[in-house]
Formats: structure tokens, C-alpha cells, sequence
């Protein structure tokens, strides 16, 4: 979006002042459609930075993620939680996944998260 639609703004201001991450939420963003639950940035960081640490490899990297936020304003980004990517009747990955979506980039999104099934 070449300027962000105010009510996802809204939306997405309202989850990072009431720190849940209840608020179901799917976007298209790069032709990609992505389905979930939205979560404030400092849950989202604390929650990859644990998925980081618990790793042999990526350990290091979680340090990247325990920073505080810099953000002013209104938010830029969603953080989503417990989210897929929808590819015809499957979701990736199947148990859910952390994505940061640039807001400027959603260019369609509806509230709820969708289902998909094989049946």
C-alpha cells in the first residue's frame, strides 16, 4: 500500500497496546497470503529469540531479537504469531509460524484467519 490502510494501523496499534495476541488477522503481502493470530512486536521478538536460543545452530542469533523496540508512532510492521502461509489447500507450515509483514506491503487483508483443509 503506497500509504497504509488506517484501519489496519488501528488494528495493529491496538494489539501492540493491549499486548494480546488474540486478534486474528490475514493479509496478501507480495502475492503471498498469510494467516494468523497478530502479536505485539515485544512478545513476538521474546518468542523468536526463545526458538533461536533452544537451537544448536541459530543460538546466536537470539540476541538480535531480546533488543527493546525503537518503534515511535504508529506501528509499521505486523508480528505475526502462530501463522501460515496459505498455498492452495495447505498451510505452511503446518503448526504455525513467526512472520513480520511490512504493513505498506498488504495490499488486500480481512480479519479472521483462515482454515484450510484436504476434505
Amino acid at each position: 500500500m503506497a500509504k497504509p490502510d488506517e484501519l489496519i494501523v488501528d488494528i495493529a496499534a491496538r494489539v501492540e497496546s493491549g499486548q494480546s495476541n488474540q486478534m486474528s488477522l490475514t493479509v496478501v503481502a507480495g502475492g503471498a497470503v498469510i494467516t494468523g493470530r497478530l502479536a505485539p512486536e515485544a512478545v513476538w521478538r521474546q518468542r523468536v529469540s526463545e526458538v533461536l536460543t533452544g537451537s544448536a545452530r541459530l543460538g546466536e542469533f537470539s540476541t538480535v531479537f531480546d533488543t527493546p523496540t525503537k518503534e515511535h508512532g504508529p506501528p509499521t510492521h505486523l508480528h505475526f504469531h502462530v501463522a501460515r502461509i496459505l498455498q492452495g489447500t495447505v498451510g505452511i507450515p503446518e503448526t504455525g509460524g513467526m512472520y513480520r509483514v511490512a504493513i505498506e506491503d498488504v495490499s488486500a487483508w480481512s480479519v479472521g484467519d483462515f482454515s484450510y483443509s484436504d476434505h
